[in-house]
């Protein structure tokens, strides 16, 4: 009888073993590297607490203030209302569903959206780093690294080391949210490290999945080949 062909089963586990390890292994460097740089920096410094203060001043008992049940008939549908300081004064932060508007505290009549002079003064109040201001913009599309905060917005941005911006609701007047350079290479890794480049949330994405699937073939294939090299090295062992 002719002598049995070689399986070729130990071919091709060793060249889908090798292909898997190049795809999985580059994934795997970044998963490594966003991971170093997500433990290495405190998550307080990439909140940027330490850049921006954002406190409400305390409301002074002897200040005139309309009363709530006027509030509530001169502008129907309020569904909350804050009596809060901004720049000086106190006025009512009014919310009817999702708008939210200023009014003058005492007279209960609105105020227009803040302006730029106004940011300009609330951003120097409320930044604690080393830089100067060096603009302010009026953004009328929302950039992603404000996530779903609405527009339109006020950036106030600030030349220090880690180019940090401040964002502000022109309609309330709120510090929305703080980005500098330790959040945005937060961001960057955790996008890497989650692999969901489009919208950085999803933990549970189909490229993730497919990942973990690869990269568990990967580790099944490479036992199968070590059991398969030592497997004649222990039978050589067991004979002698």
């Amino acid at each position: 009888m002719p002598p049995a062909r070689p399986s070729r089963w130990p071919l091709w586990v060793r060249r889908i073993h090798k292909w898997l390890s190049l795809l999985v292994g580059v994934q795997a460097l970044l998963w490594m590297a966003g991971g170093l740089y997500m433990v290495a920096v405190p998550i307080e410094a990439v909140h940027g607490d330490h850049l921006a203060r954002n406190e409400r001043p305390a409301l002074l008992p002897s200040s005139p203030r309309i009363d709530p049940a006027t509030l509530a008939a001169r502008y129907p549908g309020m569904s909350g209302f804050a009596f809060k300081q901004l720049g000086g004064r106190e006025v009512v932060e009014l919310r009817r569903g999702k708008e939210i508007s200023l009014l003058d505290a005492a007279s209960g009549a609105p105020l227009a959206p803040l302006t730029r002079a106004q940011v300009e003064e609330l951003a120097r109040a409320a930044y604690l780093g080393d830089g100067q201001l060096r603009a302010v913009d009026w953004l009328t599309t929302a950039p992603r690294e404000v996530g779903a905060r609405p527009a339109p917005l006020w950036a106030a941005r600030f030349d220090d080391a880690v180019s940090t911006t401040l964002y502000y609701s022109p309609y309330s007047g709120e510090l929305l949210t703080r980005r500098h350079e330790l959040w945005r290479w937060f961001d960057l890794a955790w996008m890497l490290h989650i692999m969901d480049y489009d919208e950085r949330e999803n933990v549970n994405n189909g490229l993730l999945q497919a990942s973990a699937i690869a990269g568990s073939a990967m580790a099944f294939s490479g036992a199968w080949l070590l059991a398969l090299w030592l497997r004649p090295r222990l039978r050589r062992k067991l004979r002698r």
